[in-house]
């Protein structure tokens, strides 16, 4: 199942949008973070840098072949051992990792997809107690470059239904996205 967007850019503009690094440090990825799962990983731009800043495994998922093909290529170019790319409609399908399986999980500009919660849920199931939620989305405002835009109440209103305690409640990530992180707990059952 495709999301609801309005198609992928080119590479090029694509990576104009964004500090990828900066985001990640900014939500909480580091070394302390063994497994982490980039839902809907496009052409690897979040992927890599995670990779460099994670001592364990990355999980990047993509409905679509060409951009799975296109991360792919990315880690094999640089020798990247850390990193699994998978198709797979997550959506649908699930994510396949075991629960409680993971440290970080990479939600960004995804949560405008047709079960925002389904998929954080997900993203509950497979972390690991403490284990945390990353979110970024598109500014809710018209100058934006691009996007869908669902506002920043929405999206901590959905990872608070599905289970998570807002532990960033938002972070500014200039010029064009917020971010959100969502914390675990270590008793919660799983919803």
């Amino acid at each position: 199942m495709k999301t609801r967007e309005s198609g992928m850019p080119d590479e090029e503009i694509w990576k104009s949008f964004f500090d990828p690094k900066f985001i990640l440090r900014e939500l909480g990825l580091d070394r302390s973070c063994r497994s982490v799962v980039d839902f809907g990983c496009g052409y690897g731009l979040f992927t890599l840098p995670a990779a460099q800043l994670t001592q364990g495994t990355v999980y990047a998922l993509d409905i679509d072949p060409m951009m799975i093909e296109a991360c792919k290529a990315k880690v094999e170019e640089r020798g990247m051992r850390n990193v699994v790319c998978q198709q797979r409609d997550f959506v649908k399908q699930r994510t396949g990792l075991p629960t409680d399986s993971v440290d970080f999980v990479m939600l960004f500009n995804i949560l405008h997809a047709e079960d925002p919660i389904g998929l954080l849920r997900e993203s509950y199931r497979i972390l690991a107690p403490r284990g945390k939620v990353g979110v970024i989305h598109w500014n809710y405002d018209p100058s934006t470059p691009r996007g869908i835009r669902p506002r920043p109440e929405q999206c901590q209103a959905w990872i608070q239904s599905a289970g998570f305690e807002l532990v960033r409640k938002l972070v500014e990530l200039p010029p064009y996205h917020y971010g959100i992180v969502g914390q675990k707990s270590e008793s919660m059952p799983h919803k």
